[in-house]
């Protein structure tokens, strides 16, 4: 692994720019787990019952129910391999950072460029009006929680069914156009629209790393090598090598 860090260090320093596309495997080790694991919420919910625009729109209080018990593991903490990559966008070897994540834990890092591709839970939106405030600021105690208009209030986050904000898509493919380094970091890049990334990237000649705790369907065919391991435990190591070889 130490060679394939290396590698990817010298890698990085070369690249012109370099972005971060990042998934549920970053925040697992912060104690969010990923939504489609053995402990997730869709292992408890149906996701036709709980994910979907549909059913948030047909039951919001129900679906909100679900959505209590996920705001609550927005209190984790930024782990290792959030604070490593805000380290190298500081260093100056990372440009942007694209996360499906909704959980701010990047920008509580100190990451300064990020697209949340996905939205983001830790705000909420209100369907009628479109006013947004903290998620924190909202009290559960009513199912579903209202804005002061009296509209129904929605995590500012993608459900299934929805599209992805517009201008997060457009910022997303213009950086997978223009890098020449695409890390994919915690995440199997198989869900869609966000899975176009790499292969936009490969398509204008760039270099594509994975670091991931298993191989995924990028591996050995699109990704130009995996460094397996814990996110946590990879990408510090990275940025100590990232700084040794951007030494003269």
């Amino acid at each position: 692994m130490n060679e394939l860090i290396e590698h990817a260090a010298r890698d990085i320093v070369a690249a012109d720019m370099t972005v971060a596309l990042t998934g549920a495997g970053v925040s697992t080790e912060s104690g969010i787990p990923d939504f489609r694991s053995k402990n997730g919420l869709w292992s408890r919910y149906d996701i036709r019952e709980y994910g979907t625009i549909d059913a948030f729109h047909r039951n919001p209080g129900k679906v909100w129910r679900m959505l209590r018990e996920m705001l609550s593991l927005l209190d984790a903490e930024p782990n290792p391999a959030h604070r490593a990559l805000a380290r190298l966008e500081e260093m100056g070897y990372l440009d942007a950072v694209v996360t499906q994540n909704v959980d701010n834990l990047h920008q509580e890092a100190g990451s300064q460029t990020v697209v949340e591709f996905h939205g983001n839970f830790t705000r909420v939106v209100c369907v009628r009006c479109g006013n947004q405030r903290a998620a924190e600021q909202v009290s559960l105690e009513e199912m579903p929680p209202r804005c002061t208009c009296g509209g129904v209030l929605k995590p500012d986050g993608v459900f299934f069914g929805e599209q992805i904000p517009p201008e997060a898509y457009r910022r997303a493919m213009a950086l997978a156009q223009r890098c020449d380094l695409l890390l994919v970091v915690g995440t199997s890049a198989t869900v869609s629209p966000a899975n176009h990334l790499p292969y936009l990237v490969k398509a204008g000649d760039g270099t594509v790393i994975e670091v991931n705790t298993e191989a995924t369907e990028l591996t050995g065919g699109l990704s130009d090598y995996l460094i397996r391991g814990k996110a946590g435990e990879v990408l510090p190591c990275l940025v100590d090598a990232v700084t040794s070889a951007s030494q003269p």
